[in-house]
């Protein structure tokens, strides 16, 4: 007889919505060893990724960065039990928030609005907080292979609001009839996915292969860029979201490709204030300039 996942995978995350902040970073101590143990394509990555990123820094502190990521890569895993079945009330005091009045500015004069998310560990924990508070959002979504995996997810990212999740497969144009209709879309848009709409910028001095998207949906629809950081502190517990005011003048004048560049700058200058924090387990490099070697 087939096991339904499905039940068990609802229970477990459900234990762990009702879990107290000590058990939580329990199952996360043991979650991050096994990971760092067991997934060792992804700790290449993630040491391939920091010896690229920082050169300077010397191999011992680049391990150490490791370490505290699959850390907090794991809390933020299981933590995603309180922000799918935990309490509402719960779920503020863990995610504190500053700038939300930026946003509302913006929903009061009607502006389109695109929250830039990069891939920092507390992502899921910022959407969620939005979740909060928007009445309706968009997302780009990537259909999990586990079917029982993907109902989980996405009766999690729904649960406070209507989150309207487009298909990678639908592209940028499913994002943008959300974005012209009102609805504030939560964009990420720092990974690689090919060379297809994107240029070769850098990214800690290592040319990238980055969507030029942001750019230009902000100049052809006027919307307002809106960056958002999370940084979870692995002593508290606590998703610590900043959400920034509009980018002045952005694009401008700027080519897509230069605005790009000035959105992997401002990254960079969040990622260096705290390494670990960013999510290095995917091949940000992945796709390279013709002629020149991968890196993985």
């Amino acid at each position: 007889m087939k096991l339904q996942k499905l039940p068990l995978l609802r229970a477990f995350f459900s234990y762990l919505g009702r879990s107290p902040l000590r058990t939580r970073q329990r199952w996360a101590h043991v979650l991050g060893w096994l990971g760092r143990k067991l997934m060792r394509s992804r700790a290449h990555i993630v040491r391939t990724n920091l010896a690229l990123c920082f050169p300077e820094r010397s191999p011992q502190d680049r391990e150490m960065w490791l370490r505290q990521h699959f850390y907090l890569l794991a809390q933020s895993v299981v933590d995603r039990g309180l922000f799918w079945f935990g309490q509402p009330s719960t779920i503020l005091a863990t995610i504190p928030v500053t700038g939300l009045e930026h946003i509302d500015e913006l929903l009061q004069a009607k502006r389109k609005i695109i929250l830039l998310a990069p891939h920092f560990i507390g992502l899921d924990a910022a959407a969620t907080r939005l979740t909060m508070f928007l009445h309706e959002s968009a997302t780009m979504y990537t259909r999990q292979s586990d079917p029982d995996v993907d109902q989980l997810v996405r009766e999690g990212r729904g649960r406070f609001n209507q989150v309207n999740l487009v298909s990678r497969h639908d592209g940028v144009r499913g994002l943008i009839r959300h974005l012209r209709n009102g609805i504030p879309v939560y964009y990420l848009p720092d990974m690689d996915f090919g060379i297809a709409g994107a240029a070769f910028v850098p990214f800690f001095n290592v040319p990238a292969a980055t969507l030029l998207t942001t750019a230009q949906i902000a100049k052809t629809w006027d919307a307002a860029i809106i960056p958002i950081t999370s940084r979870l502190d692995a002593d508290t517990g606590r998703y610590h979201v900043e959400i920034f005011p509009p980018l002045a003048d952005f694009p401008g004048e700027q080519t897509p490709q230069e605005a790009t560049a000035r959105l992997n700058a401002l990254i960079e200058t969040w990622i260096r204030s705290d390494p670990p924090q960013y999510y290095w387990v995917h091949r940000r490099f992945k796709t390279r300039p013709e002629g020149e070697s991968k890196f993985y």
